[in-house]
């Protein structure tokens, strides 16, 4: 009986979709992520409204910031089944669907924001970074910037070497670890919703994220201390259920599509602005802030540099994949 039970409530999941069509009745598109009030966030509030409008209510979408539908795993994994509609992050939360996910970890890509805006929408690079996952129920909608990389900590953190022998949150992607242990440091791969509560307990020593997560989750409550090291970039990415997209009707999914692709374009001032903001934000709120001198910031990054070429040389598809990205760096420049 529990079978058949489940074998109904799959059903459900698939056909719901198409009996919504049916019916002409909207067409609801549930988008979870993990944050609050940052550039993940906007991206859905402007995504939904641009659907409600061009749409004319075909597509009704419903955004659940802070992880209401679940932790990060949970939420990508609903995507996947089709349970919900769809998920923002940063894209090494999905390195477990496809390890080629992490190459956006690579310390050194860009020379600033705007060049990192330019690699991301380059079409090359931005269409083959959005077809992964998809033999695996994902479709990539967007991919935009979300801050320069930097860490906090519980004590003060003056220098890279002051990192060493912390326990560091990083996002669960080898690139990540692999930075971490670079400094002597021990790289624990957390969900979000555990961070601030292993913080407070002396758990975790560190966070490694960047200023706009920092800032909305008020990490100074705990963690005052921030060394922006600005090392790599954290992106973020939009994924789709694939089989709620493809029971779409083709004028929908060209509004999905193109929808996602203007949203992601036209929300890089008000991340930039966000993380200008953030910076602010945090001093007033208490936090402190070092940022290395010239000649340090050279020797972290001579350390980190050879990182993406090495991790990602393991499989020839993340190995091809990294040399397209590093093909786009070279050419937006």
């Amino acid at each position: 009986m529990k079978f058949r039970t489940l074998a109904f409530l799959l059903s459900a999941l698939v056909t719901a979709p198409l009996a919504a069509f049916a019916q002409g009745a909207p067409n609801v598109m549930k988008l979870g992520t993990a944050t609050l009030n940052d550039s993940q966030h906007e991206w859905m509030k402007r995504f939904a409204a641009m659907m409600e409008q061009d749409s004319k209510g075909r597509i009704k979408v419903e955004i659940y910031p802070l992880s209401q539908l679940g932790p990060i795993p949970r939420m990508i994994e609903q995507t996947q089944f089709g349970a919900i509609q769809g998920w923002v992050g940063p894209p090494e939360f999905l390195s477990g669907v496809d390890i080629r996910y992490q190459v956006l970890s690579a310390p050194g890509l860009f020379k600033d924001l705007a060049h990192a805006n330019r690699v991301l929408q380059d079409p090359k690079f931005n269409s083959a970074f959005l077809a992964l996952g998809a033999d695996k129920g994902l479709k990539g909608l967007g991919l935009f910037i979300s801050g320069p990389a930097a860490f906090v900590a519980r004590k003060p953190i003056k220098t890279v070497a002051d990192l060493q022998g912390m326990k560091i949150r990083v996002l669960a992607a080898p690139l990540q670890m692999e930075q971490i242990r670079a400094l002597k440091a021990t790289p624990v791969p957390m969900p979000l919703g555990e961070v601030m509560p292993a913080l407070q307990q002396g758990t975790l020593d560190s966070v490694m994220s960047n200023i706009p997560v920092f800032q909305a989750l008020k990490y100074y409550s705990v963690a005052k201390y921030l060394l922006a090291t600005e090392h790599a970039l954290l992106t973020t990415m939009t994924v789709i259920s694939k089989k709620w997209y493809d029971a779409l009707p083709p004028d929908l999914q060209k509004l999905v599509v193109d929808s996602g692709r203007k949203v992601s374009e036209g929300i890089y001032q008000w991340s930039v602005d966000d993380i200008k903001n953030g910076y602010e934000g945090w001093t007033k709120a208490g936090g402190e802030i070092v940022r290395l001198d010239p000649k340090a910031q050279e020797a972290l990054m001579g350390q980190l540099l050879p990182l993406g070429a090495e991790v990602t040389s393991k499989r020839p598809d993340e190995k091809a994949l990294y040399a397209t990205l590093q093909d786009a760096v070279k050419r937006t420049r």
